[in-house]
């Protein structure tokens, strides 16, 4: 069930960000009923295409717990996530995404999530970037080595 309360945070955040310069993106993320983490999109801020609003609450929830899993929580956020940080919302273990617009409002307001979605779903040699593959037996021993490490911590 949506909580209007945190999604309207996550949109509160997003408004704000517009407001102090940022992109129009806002998120949260909760845990047995409060807030943990917030972030708004401070890509051109920090010039930095990775500082999503969906990667930066998760950074801070992380931050909060002390863990880079965020297993039980829920994420709240302004706008259907990209997949950049759908991918984030994976690796950290979030049980549900709840969202406001859609990446099609998303795309309207010129950005470029279906695009970046339709790439991803090419296969490599079709894709718009050129994406080469090099050294594979080399780089492979990095992955080996983690196979062998006794007490490596699983993701």
């Amino acid at each position: 069930m949506v909580d209007e309360t945190f999604m309207r945070e996550a949109i509160r955040l997003a408004t704000e960000s517009v407001q102090n310069g940022g992109g129009p993106f806002g998120a949260v993320v909760v845990r047995d009923g409060r807030i943990i983490g917030r972030g708004a999109n401070r890509v051109t801020r920090d010039n930095d295409p990775t500082a999503h609003a969906e990667v930066q609450a998760i950074r801070d929830a992380c931050r909060t717990l002390g863990d880079f899993r965020l297993t039980g929580c829920d994420l709240y956020t302004s706008c259907l996530p990209c997949p950049m940080c759908m991918g984030a919302i994976y690796w950290a273990r979030i049980a549900r995404v709840f969202y406001a617009a859609t990446a099609e409002d998303a795309a309207a307001a010129g950005f470029d999530d279906r695009y970046i979605a339709d790439e991803l779903a090419k296969p490599l040699q079709l894709r718009d970037l050129t994406i080469t593959q090099a050294l594979r037996d080399v780089g492979l021993e990095p992955l080996r080595l983690w196979q062998e490490q006794p007490n490596k911590i699983e993701y």
